[in-house]
């Protein structure tokens, strides 16, 4: 349902079309609705609209009078979003839209991701097609399909569609920034499988869950430090294997390989002699984690519940040991910082989801860098480490960096009207997030690129939110590149 209060902040109709997006259900791999949406959004405005083979939506208007000399420039945002909730948030994301409010300067949504990431883009874009009296060169306005689970929207756009010189993919998250090269990625998965054994007699079992992370961006957010449930998780089983011969039932960690785990819920067995005791031991070291992570994640909270029904089956002790040895082994988090750019994150990766149930374990990463050799180099580190444990890893989905090209001159143009702006100098940066623009750039590598945006603060978690006086910002940003676009 559109939240009408939305649409009494400036700029009006940017507000209300992302209001009108955030009432579709846009879950990666699961555009129908959206792509449908956008494409009658085009059309009602008389607009020429195509889609393509994988579902990208492309969206053409001319350019205003006085303006048909200037280079044609491609506006380019994707229409998926993060789907992610709070454990004691009920909400079906598959039939509901997002419940946004304002409070104070930010927008936010109720216990849900917010989906300004990349909605806001969108919704900017959707504002310059309808408006009547923005000066601007011809558009192409590009909407691409499953950015966060794969970008193979953005894989699978064909060359020669696009005529544009110059793109403004307007996704990224700190409104001070100027993007001009982005991490690729690889996905690295490790799977095995085990015959389940019977739980022996005598035995209690228990429910250990971790709970209320920050979690975030798996990318952009990575040097925080921000706890991540399966490594956490993973350090209560190992010592309570150690210490208990405890057993695991089933496992379930995390849920998208791009967001950083916030939860993880593992059922498991000890015998009926620690009954009494298993908390009681295990509370030290909860309060350690605890404390090394109160900064960054005050809200973490390890739970440990008796349960009534002792489960039938476990992982046989061989297959358990490999699998915490190799999760407590796997890097996560920042692998190498760049020597080149100040600050800025080369690899990374992040362990996104652990399963363990009925006979299957399932390990999925993301590996990100703005190097592909190091890219590869981490990924092939993982697949060791896995391998040793006796795991089957497959690699998948991989998708190039963006690299930076500090001549470009679009970002002249940006960096003058930033300055003129707000007398200061914009941060020109690259970052390590996957944009679309290096995948983009294999089939149109003369493109003239460029990335910014709004601030948008906790993306790919419920505690996602969009600065509203950034939008603003950003607002008379775009607008006044559209009036400034070079001459052919």
């Amino acid at each position: 349902m559109i939240n009408s209060n939305l649409e009494s902040l400036a700029p009006q109709e940017l507000w209300k079309n992302f209001a009108a997006l955030n009432a579709v259900p846009r879950a990666s791999k699961k555009e129908e609705r959206v792509i449908a949406f956008m494409m009658d959004f085009g059309k009602s405005l008389g607009l020429e609209v195509s889609k393509d083979q994988v579902g990208n939506v492309l969206i053409k208007k001319s350019a205003t009078i006085g303006m048909e000399d200037c280079k044609t420039i491609v506006l380019q945002s994707h229409l998926d979003m993060v789907h992610q909730k709070n454990n004691d948030t009920v909400f079906d994301f598959d039939t509901q839209g997002i419940d946004m409010f304002i409070d104070g300067d930010w927008v936010k949504a109720n216990g849900t991701t917010l989906g300004a990431d990349n909605g806001i883009g969108v919704a900017t874009i959707m504002t310059i097609l309808a408006s009547t009296d923005l000066p601007h060169p011809a558009i192409e306005a590009l909407f691409t399909i499953d950015e966060e689970t794969g970008m193979t929207g953005a894989m699978g756009l064909q060359a020669g569609v696009l005529s544009g010189e110059i793109l403004l993919n307007l996704d990224t998250e700190e409104d001070n920034e100027i993007d001009i090269g982005c991490a690729g990625g690889i996905d690295v998965t490790a799977s095995k499988t085990y015959k389940e054994e019977a739980s022996p007699s005598g035995a209690v079992a228990f429910e250990i869950s971790v709970k209320g992370l920050n979690g975030g961006h798996s990318g952009i957010e990575i040097h925080k430090g921000l706890g991540n449930a399966n490594k956490i998780m993973n350090r209560l089983l190992f010592k309570s294997y150690d210490q208990f011969g405890l057993q695991i039932a089933s496992l379930n960690g995390g849920s998208l390989r791009n967001a950083i785990p916030r939860e993880s819920v593992a059922v498991v067995i000890v015998s009926s002699e620690y009954e009494n005791n298993f908390a009681e031991d295990l509370a030290p070291l909860i309060s350690n984690i605890q404390l090394e992570f109160k900064t960054v994640d005050p809200g973490l909270t390890i739970s440990i519940e008796k349960l009534t029904t002792v489960p039938a089956q476990v992982i046989p002790v061989v297959d358990q040991e490999q699998l915490i040895q190799a999760i407590y082994a796997a890097q996560n988090g920042v692998y190498r910082v760049s020597p080149d750019f100040e600050d800025l994150v080369e690899t990374s990766n992040n362990i996104a989801r652990v399963t363990v149930g009925k006979g299957n374990i399932n390990i999925q990463c993301l590996t990100r860098s703005s190097v592909e050799s190091s890219k590869m180099d981490l990924a092939q580190s993982l697949q060791a480490t896995f391998e040793l444990a006796g795991f089957k890893v497959v690699f998948s989905g991989s998708y190039p960096g963006w690299t930076p090209n500090p001549n470009s001159d679009i970002l002249d143009v940006l960096k003058r009207i930033y300055k003129e702006q707000h007398q200061e100098e914009p941060a020109v940066v690259a970052c390590h997030a996957g944009l679309e623009c290096g995948i983009l750039g294999t089939n149109y590598p003369e493109m003239d690129m460029i990335s910014f945006g709004p601030t948008i603060l906790g993306a790919h978690s419920p505690a996602e939110r969009v600065s509203v006086s950034s939008v603003q910002k950003f607002w008379e940003f775009v607008k006044q590149i559209l009036k400034e676009i070079p001459k052919k």
